[in-house]
């Protein structure tokens, strides 16, 4: 009996243990890569609030901003791969940080743009500065957390996105509120001119934030070390690290792009054309238009993290990824069929964004559950970049479609319908593959 005793403190003293060494590991790193992905966001999406003052001002039409917002992702995917691979080879501290100083540049830069061309051309190249970052990130976080506890981890992450929007929608509409001519420049430049600067300083503080893996973080103790590497080995046992060639031609690495695609086609109709959407309903003053945005993102965040440590108590992620996309989808079809009524529109929206922006941390559970090594570098890299070719898609086939029709409708029906789409091949990922 006495021994029975021993055994149970003995067991509970070991999960208090790595229970205190995952809680440090994750406030140490999780809360910069966060800080990190919001500016990201601001400067990826900043163009949605830009918009609704550099159209009038530079001729635009919403085609011409639905290609600028969209051939970001042709540059993303031309270069998301080897950006990977490479941030796998010389670690993630240096890539980084070379990533965000760059596309910080790149982001206050846009402040100069005149022309279509111009304006075309900076897109291009925030695409090539950024890519990589966030598959980067997914990539590094799987060295630091086994399976089950890697939904809670990419949902906080992710979770930067609606805070963006919550904290930067407001910020974005006060910037074109209130720096209009301010030293005879529109608001929209003052925008992306400040934007970009906190990307330029957290690049800097990469260098000495991030460190390169468990073996070097000299910050915990030998026997922290020893349980974070024993446990991502235990979870790395059961997954292939197949040749590159193997994972370019894998079936089911291709099956999770295709879903894939199909999220992104709800993740970046959201944040892209949420402030021209809330906009049309009648609401004028950018300031108000970003305080708005506030709804819907700071819904989408309690989702993403209800749904995702949902998903790791039960250790199931197919129903949870639908469930999500399908609330996405039903969303975007209010918001279309509602559009005049400014509440039910709103509620439509906030639907959106709860169901749209919840699905990229439930999907990145599913690939990581079966990858590893070089071919998780590769194999993330891969889908992202193809499946982010919806980013391209997605805001130059709305906006093409609202210059044609004088509305966006036809357009948010058929990203609802990607959602759809994308939720039915989810059931056909096996699910004693990824449920971990």
């Amino acid at each position: 009996m006495q021994t029975e005793t021993v055994e149970v403190v003995t067991q509970r003293d070991a999960l208090a243990f790595e229970e205190r060494t995952y809680a440090k590991v994750t406030w140490r790193i999780v809360p910069f890569l966060m800080f990190c992905y919001l500016v990201a966001y601001f400067d990826r999406v900043n163009i949605g609030f830009a918009k609704l003052q550099m159209s009038s001002d530079l001729h635009f039409s919403d085609a011409v901003y639905g290609l600028g917002a969209g051939i970001f992702f042709i540059a993303y995917f031309l270069v998301e791969i080897p950006s990977n691979i490479i941030l796998h080879r010389v670690g993630a501290r240096l890539w980084m940080a070379r990533i965000m100083i760059t596309w910080g540049v790149i982001s206050s830069a846009m402040a100069f743009v005149t022309t279509p061309t111009t304006f075309y051309v900076m897109r291009f190249l925030l695409g090539l500065a950024e890519a990589g970052f966030y598959p980067g990130v997914i990539l590094y976080l799987s060295y630091w957390y086994p399976s089950h506890r890697r939904g809670k981890m990419f949902a906080a992450f992710a979770a930067a996105v609606p805070l963006s929007g919550l904290i930067g929608g407001p910020f974005s509409g006060y910037l074109l509120h209130a720096f209009s001519g301010v030293m005879n420049h529109a608001g929209w430049q003052w925008l992306f001119f400040i934007e970009g600067l906190p990307s330029i300083a957290a690049g800097i503080a990469a260098v000495f934030v991030l460190t390169d893996g468990i073996k070097k973080a000299k910050w915990l103790t030998p026997e922290e070390r020893a349980l974070l590497d024993m446990n991502i080995r235990a979870d790395s046992a059961h997954k292939a690290d197949p040749s590159l060639r193997e994972v370019f031609t894998n079936g089911r690495v291709w099956l999770l792009t295709a879903i894939y695609f199909c999220l992104i086609c709800g993740f970046y109709t959201v944040g892209f054309w949420l402030p021209t959407l809330i906009a049309s309903t009648g609401v004028k003053d950018p300031l108000h238009v970003g305080l708005l945005t506030a709804i819907p993102y700071g819904a989408a965040a309690v989702t993403m993290l209800l749904v995702s440590r949902s998903a790791d108590r039960r250790r199931e992620r197919r129903w949870h990824l639908a469930f999500t996309a399908v609330l996405g989808g039903i969303g975007l079809i209010m918001s279309a069929v509602f559009g005049s009524q400014p509440v039910l529109a709103m509620i439509g929206l906030t639907l959106a964004a709860m169901g749209g922006l919840s699905t990229l941390p439930m999907f990145w559970s599913l690939p990581t559950a079966f990858l590893g090594g070089s071919a998780a570098a590769a194999g993330i890299a891969m889908i992202n970049s193809w499946g982010n070719l919806a980013g391209f898609v997605s805001p130059y086939l709305i906006g093409f479609i609202k210059d044609m029709t004088h509305s966006a409708n036809l357009g948010l029906y058929a990203m609802a319908g990607a959602l759809f789409i994308g939720t039915l091949l989810t059931f056909i990922v096996p699910g004693n593959v990824v449920n971990r």
